[in-house]
């Protein structure tokens, strides 16, 4: 174990990577829960979604941590769900076995820029300033879903705001929706405060996150994985932690309902009714681009924002991604087991599967290699026969730990240079969009096409690398499309 994981090289051990590894399936375990719910709007089987999504997340990340060595965990984004459920399938008239087929071809894609090293070209476009945005900009986005799964702030919106509801347009003379609400979007009119603290799960994760605090600063040993229990247990008197074991349906019967979805993405409903009509054919490109654009960017702004501040990427393996033919580096072999894992989830039945922002909690907590991948995979299969119990540990739980991991990440703007506007602008696009829109791809293409209109504009457009230029077009074309679907 020592050999193949490198770990005395990568000065960590086989406790802290377990520790690591544990810290990181629980700060995303919530992907079980939330993406079935999801998903299972659109008329797919809920149990069947649960296991796929097991299914997608374990192989993903067990491929990350045997053939990259790095400490990151995959699973069903979240983002690209909610797109896969009221853009694609409610909003397109697409059916669910049409969405994944399309979210299965997006995967090959994501295989073929891999493989021809396009996502490398783009790595090494950016430059150096706004991968550090994107670094801290990642802390600034895991501290806010930190503080929002808290309990900590409410949002206030004024009817007139309310744009939609459900996917549909907001009628204010509607009273009554059928199956209840299930999403609000709302504009500008909506108001953000901080809660009174009357209410138990926000006074328990305050708790937590002082307790944290103090562990991480006195520099106790998994600090992180210690603040997630003893919440998890303090939350018992205070009525958050439900002791109460939910009656799920049978392992057997989420194995028959999986066989609904298993395949669907080339049965007839599926692959076969895509391509069917070539009237659909430009509505189905543009869905695909959609889908692919929003994941290869998710991805490369995870692996560079959190790779070049925890050290998970050294310079040494910036240098291979650079020079290197093949799989050479880790990054290499990190965005080829990204690329899979994608195709893996479409298959089994569930919607693009990508490397997790969360997985800086496990960083946080020590995590340097793929051992702590491997611990998080096995935790993700064995969720199968005891996901009532991983239930048990309350959203308040985590909370703390995502700001406390966020905090470290915020380290990255030391690096930037803050007096030279041409560099501060971008970068604080890039940061603060990416957080506060609540999507790691927003914040690079504000970061980017900020960037290249400041050199365009103060005569530096060669400084820009072609790659960018093209990059910053394409993010363009994805925001028309978008508006367009």
């Amino acid at each position: 174990m020592e050999s193949f994981f490198k770990l005395r090289e990568n000065r960590t051990k086989v406790s802290t990577e377990i520790m690591a590894g544990v810290t990181t399936f629980f700060a995303m375990s919530y992907i079980l829960f939330v993406n079935p719910q999801i998903l299972s709007l659109t008329g797919m089987p809920s149990q069947a979604v649960f296991l796929a999504t097991i299914i997608a997340a374990s192989i993903g990340t067990l491929v990350m941590g045997l053939f990259a060595n790095v400490p990151y965990a995959l699973a069903p984004g979240m983002g690209l769900n909610a797109f896969f459920t009221y853009t694609v399938c409610f909003a397109l008239g697409f059916t669910w076995q049409e969405g994944l087929a399309l979210v299965f071809i997006c995967g090959l894609i994501n295989i073929l820029i891999t493989i021809t090293r396009v996502r490398k070209l783009i790595i090494t476009a950016i430059p150096e300033s706004l991968q550090h945005a994107m670094g801290g900009g990642i802390g600034v986005f895991i501290a806010y879903i930190g503080i929002k799964n808290a309990g900590f702030l409410q949002f206030t919106s004024d009817a007139n705001s309310i744009t939609s509801v459900n996917g549909q347009a907001f009628n204010a003379a509607q009273t009554t929706y059928k199956g209840g609400i299930q999403s609000i979007v709302s504009g500008g009119g909506i108001v953000p405060a901080l809660v009174n603290f009357s209410q138990s799960g926000a006074l328990l994760a305050l708790i937590g996150l002082a307790l944290i605090i103090v562990l991480l600063v006195k520099k106790v040993p998994g600090a992180v994985l210690i603040s997630i229990f003893a919440i998890t247990l303090l939350g018992i008197p205070f009525g958050i932690t439900n002791l109460k074991i939910s009656s799920a349906d049978s392992l057997a019967h989420s194995f028959q309902q999986l066989g609904v979805t298993f395949g669907a993405a080339f049965s007839s409903k599926g692959m076969g009714s895509l391509f069917s009509s070539l009237d659909r054919l430009p509505l189905v490109l543009m869905t695909i681009f959609a889908f692919s654009f929003s994941d290869t960017f998710d991805t490369l702004g995870t692996f560079i924002g959190t790779g070049r501040r925890t050290g998970i990427f050294s310079d040494a393996d910036e240098q291979a991604l650079e020079n290197g033919h093949g799989f050479s580096s880790k990054m290499d072999k990190a965005l080829f087991a990204d690329s899979i894992a994608t195709s893996i989830g479409a298959i089994v039945g569930t919607s693009n599967t990508t490397t997790y922002v969360e997985s800086t909690a496990g960083i946080g907590a020590g995590g340097r290699t793929g051992l702590t991948s491997v611990v998080t995979a096995i935790l993700f299969l064995l969720s199968s026969l005891f996901a009532p119990l991983i239930a048990i540990v309350p959203t308040q739980a985590i909370a703390p730990a995502l700001i406390a991991v966020g905090i470290m990440m915020m380290g990255a703007f030391k690096n930037i240079d803050w007096d030279d506007l041409a560099e501060a602008i971008p970068a604080f696009m890039a940061s603060i969009f990416m957080g506060l829109c609540y999507n790691i791809s927003y914040g690079i293409a504000a970061g980017f096409i900020t960037y290249c209109l400041i050199k365009l504009v103060t005569g530096k457009r060669k400084e820009v690398h072609p790659i960018l230029w093209i990059v910053s077009l394409l993010f363009v074309v994805n925001f028309v499309l978008l508006a367009l679907l």
